[in-house]
Parts: C-alpha cells; structure tokens; sequence
C-alpha cells in the first residue's frame, strides 16, 4: 500500500484535532459554574444531619434619622440609690462622646424612678432622656429552678466568691442576658451601648461608634476582657456543648469559638466583660440566641451556680459569630471598678487623659489570646462540643 501523503496526514491530524475541542467545549457546558469557589484549602466534614446553617450577619444599610443618627440609645439598668454614680457616667460620656450627637439615654429599674432621680439625671445633658421599669415577667426567678434550691444554692456559695449569696445579683444577670432587648423602649433600636454608675471613660472619641460598627460589618464591641473565676460557670461551657449538639443548624459556617474553648475542649473561661458593650440588637434578637438562652435558663445556672452575663454573651459571640464579626475598641479607655485600659498607641492616647497603671488589657492573658486566635470551621467546633472536658 502507497504511504499517505504529509499534506494527507496534516488534514486528518486537524480534522481530528477539531473534533476533540468540539467535544470538550460541550462537556464544559453540561458542567454548572461554581459560583462559590473559596481560596482557601478544602477541608474534611462531618456529617451534621443535612442542617442548613443560620448565619448572622449586619445589614448595612440600617436606617439614620432625619439628624443622621442611626437607631441606638445609650442603656441602664439603675437603681434610685444609684444616682450619683449614674450622673457621674453621663458627665463623662457627654464630655468625651455625646455632646456632639446626642443620643438617647435609656434607664430601666425593676422598680419605679423618683422625680429626684429623673430631675439629677435630665439636668445634666441635653439628649433625650427615656425612663422605663421592667415588665415583672422579666425580673424574676426563673420557672425553671425551685426556691429551696435555690436557697441552698446561695448559702453554699455565700463565702466562695463575689455575689455568691446575693439573690438581686442573679436576678439581674439573667436580665441582662435574656431580656433587657426585649423592654419596649429598645423595641425600635438597632444598636445598643450598655453603659453603668460609677465607670470611667477616659477618652475623646471623635467618631460615631453606632456608624462604625454598621459600616464595618460588627455586631459586638468591647473594651476589656478578663478571665471569669471558676467556681461562678462551672458548668456553663457543659451546658453549651450540649446545646450545640442538639442545635446544630444555629451554628455558621465558621466562629471565633476558640477564643473560649482551646484545642483539647477546656473552657478558657475568656470573656467580654459586658458592663460596657456595644451591640447590634438583631444578634440578641435571633432565632439562634433565643434559643441558646432559653436552653441556659432551662440548666439553672443563673441561680444554682452565678453565671453572669458577661460570660453567657461572650460564649454566644464565639460560637455564633466570626472573629471579623467582633470588634476590640481600643481607643476607648474605660474603667469598671476593679480594672481600667487606656490606649498605648501614641494617636489613640493623645485623646485621653488617663491615670497610672491603666493598663490591663495589654496584661490580660484573654487579650492576648484574642489576638493570637482565629476562626474555625463549623464541623471542628462541633468536634469541640464531642469532646470530653479534661479538667
């Protein structure tokens, strides 16, 4: 047989060629576009029952008013007897913040205000001023905890630490926890800081922290974070995992869980110390915070042990929220009796005028932590939540 020709065997060779991008081309069609692809390297799951996560994120284009304020309020919870301290707070704030915006100031007592109170209150500044006393089906002990015990529960604790035979004290961090956004008058609030008699603040702050944490995507801010003493949560991260392990739909994708729970399961007992917070209200108003106060209420740890809101709101923020999600004011010196932060960075400090020793936060084991941990994935905090705590 005569051998083929080259320019024979060149055609036959295109022809072919042609054809296999014909057919790659069709298959490249029949394959859906993956509009989700990630950077990031690709990780084992585990199977979580086919839930589907619910993620809580900011909505950016929250409203400003005719003034161009955004929703938010300045908010206390006050006693009468508390008015000096109150008024101290206020001076400070409108000094330092709030002589320029005028937010509203909101206090709430579990019993009625006094004209004496109100009066020394509303002489001091020139922001709208709202009083409100708490719906006595928030302010109470809980349905779910007998008073025997609870009795029992304060005199065993009475000598072990701070508040361990008050009953006021547990009342009110379980107010705090799961329904001071809940008063009427925050109903229509996006953003909350929680503020208290007898702090300090130390510095000017020149910007509108409600518009940064809108802008910024943040839905909780702080200033200190100190270790909670042991004897007061002893069963708090127990109650959480078990709480995870039954929800874990309420869980997003990734969390900053971590920073309260290292790589061997132990609870760091880290926490945002919640006597100053400022806090998209949606994220204590969710479906998943609901639910994981309601499931901490159902335990009795607010009254059998004394688990404070400090450490009941961090533990929510881990869990449910990324790291990007929270937000360290350091420029915003502050002091709760006990311990105090002023800024070191020379254009932060150059606002404030602050006292010796007002360092904490550059002390704190916690801080450090928060700044050396990250996010994790869903499936590994669930994992967390498997494994036996090793005290």
């Amino acid at each position: 047989m005569a051998p083929l020709s080259s320019r024979f065997k060149r055609t036959i060779f295109a022809f072919v060629a042609l054809l296999g991008l014909l057919v790659l081309y069709q298959y490249s069609q029949d394959i859906p576009a993956d509009t989700n692809a990630s950077t990031e390297e690709p990780v084992a799951r585990v199977d979580t029952g086919g839930e589907v996560s619910h993620s809580i994120e900011v909505n950016s284009t929250k409203a400003e008013d005719d003034s161009g304020l955004l929703r938010a309020a300045l908010v206390a919870l006050v006693r009468n007897s508390e008015l000096q301290g109150i008024r101290s707070t206020i001076r400070q704030i409108d000094d330092r913040f709030n002589n320029k915006f005028h937010y509203p100031y909101i206090f709430l007592n579990d019993e009625e205000f006094t004209e004496e109170f109100k009066e020394g209150v509303r002489t001091l500044t020139k922001a709208p001023v709202h009083f409100g006393k708490l719906p006595e089906e928030h302010w109470g002990l809980s349905p779910y905890v007998t008073e025997n015990k609870v009795q029992e529960a304060l005199e065993y604790n009475r000598n072990r630490y701070l508040y361990g035979g008050s009953y006021s004290y547990r009342l009110m961090c379980r107010y705090q926890s799961g329904f001071i956004y809940k008063h009427p008058l925050l109903k229509d609030l996006d953003y909350y800081w929680r503020i208290e008699p007898d702090v300090n603040y130390y510095c000017d702050l020149p910007y509108d922290p409600f518009k940064y944490m809108r802008d910024n995507k943040l839905i909780y801010g702080f200033t200190m974070t100190p270790m909670e003493k042991a004897e007061t949560v002893e069963t708090l991260w127990d109650t959480t995992r078990e709480w995870m392990i039954e929800n874990p739909d309420y869980l997003q994708d990734k969390s900053f869980i971590h920073w309260v729970v290292n790589e061997k399961a132990k609870y760091t007992r880290c926490h945002f110390w919640s006597n100053f917070e400022i806090v998209d209200l949606s994220f204590y108003r969710s479906e998943a915070y609901e639910s994981y106060f309601q499931h901490l209420d159902r335990a009795g740890g607010f009254f059998y042990e004394r688990w404070g809101d400090a450490p009941v709101h961090s533990m929510a923020a881990a869990i449910l929220l990324r790291k990007e999600q929270i937000h360290w004011f350091e420029d915003i010196g502050y002091r709760h009796p006990g311990i105090g932060h002023c800024p070191k960075d020379p254009e932060m400090a150059a606002r404030c005028v602050c006292p010796p020793n007002a360092n904490y936060m550059y002390r704190s084991l916690c801080n450090r932590r928060y700044g050396e941990v990250g996010n994790i994935y869903k499936h590994q905090a669930l994992e967390l939540a498997h494994m036996p705590d090793k005290h």
